[in-house]
């Protein structure tokens, strides 16, 4: 009987420890970000995580091993989503543990921004507010595929790689708030820096859209055609 049991124990333990394998690389962990965001092609996740095809392909079927993610052929396409929202109450609960239990977390968040003054972020309860008040442009700089998954109400589409040719759309005699994927994504402070040495009054939303939307938040979704 006991050693039956162990035998119990140790099969209920190695079916966990798949899931520890698979999310024991950083790599594997920035696509299951990215992947939060709205489904995605092997060549966009390549490209959004810095990595080579054949190393992000590898990262994923360690990841569909796990099931953690799925995936979804398209012609000579194969786009990846994760498995459910599990997955990304996952994700966002190691996030929280790591910045609960690793002082590191903090102090290379506090690192880096300490050398970019000017990019304190707005609280949720802030913009809301502001909102309400109808006193401020609020700017999403993912890219627009994402953008079209799920947004903040009212936001605006301005991905980054377009934001400088289309300052003009943008109203100067009112504060923008950028938000991108979350309190590690860079997107929103890099649209911050640019809209601020441009004159606008601009400030970013540590916020992103699985932030707000695990908060009760309401989130819109882009119908489609």
């Amino acid at each position: 009987m006991a050693s039956r049991n162990r035998r119990f124990k140790t099969a209920i333990y190695e079916q966990f420890a798949r899931l520890g394998k698979a999310i024991s690389n950083p790599s594997r962990l920035e696509l299951l970000d990215l992947l939060g965001q709205g489904p995605r092609t092997v060549e966009a996740l390549a490209q959004e995580a810095g990595l080579g095809l054949a190393n992000t392909s590898q990262h994923l079927k360690a990841l569909r091993e796990a099931r953690l993610v799925e995936a979804e052929k398209n012609g000579q396409y194969v786009t990846y989503r994760l498995a459910d929202e599990q997955v990304g109450r996952f994700f966002r609960s190691i996030q929280t543990l790591a910045e609960a239990r690793l002082a590191e977390v903090g102090e290379i968040t506090r690192r880096f921004l300490e050398a970019r003054q000017g990019l304190q972020p707005v609280g949720r309860e802030q913009l809301l507010a502001k909102v309400r008040d109808g006193a401020v442009t609020v700017l999403d700089v993912r890219p627009s595929e994402e953008f079209r998954t799920g947004h903040l109400p009212g936001a605006l589409s301005v991905p980054l790689k377009e934001l400088e040719r289309r300052l003009s759309e943008l109203p100067r005699d009112r504060e923008i708030i950028a938000y991108c994927r979350g309190r590690y994504c860079v997107l929103a402070l890099e649209a911050v820096e640019l809209l601020q040495a441009q004159g606008f009054t601009a400030f970013r939303l540590e916020d992103g859209v699985q932030d707000w939307q695990a908060r009760g938040y309401p989130v819109m979704v882009e119908e489609r055609s």
